[in-house]
């Protein structure tokens, strides 16, 4: 007779509970089960487990070590099922999609929102990583598609202009720029920026070099290897300023103004692309090109 994962389990919940009667009720099985199950399986392995008392159940020196592999066996198991769940709640497939930008509102938490609502059935995992991280795993096949900011070429790899988001100067709310609606680069001139080092940090920072620097000066940009969260808080300390896309305003900052950029032409903005391998051809990354197709045609 082959051992069952029930006897296994009925036996690691008896070494718990040190009572049979207790160990039945726990697990919702008559008590006289529990015990002919637990029977069965010491006359299986020619080892007495347990010695019985009218006190309850004590595991015995030779069931220990039985026991505590038992127990290992049965945390394998139910990892097992919670792995069958989550691969067979993706029915119709799965995608990965990466992105450096934050979700707390915008165009990309709008279309993520999107396609989870349509596509129940498809495995929908998000990896929110810096420049470098996405287009690794766009080329070792663990990102299906990456949005980010555009400019990366890469062999291999296709891209496609899909929105843009508008750029503000995220300032504390007694800063002299904080009642003003909207401010040009140039009245950022003599401010200090702290960016963070990762996600669009590192884009925030080459766009402030592209707009300031002058006659060989570069502006002051401190990049910071902690969260936009983290940053927008030491913003609100009154040391520096920062800057932020319109998605980063999804949340309430009662001690910050964020205060619109613009360049000579209008609002300043950042233009973002998908990103994918040239041969990823999972039905489930298309089902998400169509649907952006659908909401951002062009």
């Amino acid at each position: 007779m082959a051992i069952e994962i029930h006897q296994l389990r009925f036996a690691v919940a008896t070494a718990d509970a040190k009572s049979f009667s207790r160990a039945a009720a726990a697990l919702n099985v008559k008590q006289i089960t529990l015990s002919r199950k637990v029977q069965q399986l010491e006359d299986r392995l020619g080892v007495k487990l347990f010695e019985r008392s009218t006190r309850g159940a004590e595991i015995t020196e030779n069931g220990r070590p039985f026991i505590e592999q038992a127990r290992r066996i049965i945390t394998d198991v139910d990892n097992l099922r919670t792995t069958a769940r989550n691969v067979s709640y993706g029915l119709q497939g799965r995608i990965a999609v990466g992105y450096c930008s934050p979700l707390m509102a915008g165009k990309l938490r709008l279309a993520i929102s999107d396609y989870l609502t349509k596509f129940e059935d498809v495995q929908f995992d998000g990896i929110e990583a810096g420049l470098e991280k996405l287009f690794h795993g766009l080329h070792s096949h663990t990102i299906d598609v990456a949005v980010a900011p555009i400019g990366h070429r890469e062999a291999g790899i296709s891209s496609r202009r899909i929105w843009s988001e508008r750029l503000f100067a995220a300032v504390p709310e007694d800063h002299a720029l904080a009642q003003k609606d909207q401010i040009y680069w140039q009245d950022l001139r003599r401010e200090v920026f702290v960016v963070p080092a990762g996600g669009l940090g590192p884009i925030f920072g080459n766009v402030i070099a592209a707009r300031l620097t002058e006659q060989g000066k570069l502006p002051s940009v401190i990049l910071q290897d902690t969260s936009l969260e983290s940053v927008l808080s030491m913003v609100a300390a009154k040391r520096y300023i920062s800057i932020a896309t319109e998605a980063s305003q999804g949340i309430t900052w009662t001690d910050l103004r964020f205060i619109e950029i613009h360049d000579p032409t209008g609002p300043a903005r950042l233009e973002y692309a998908l990103y994918w391998r040239e041969d990823n051809g999972n039905p489930a990354l298309q089902r998400f090109f169509k649907l952006i197709e659908e909401r951002y045609p062009g």
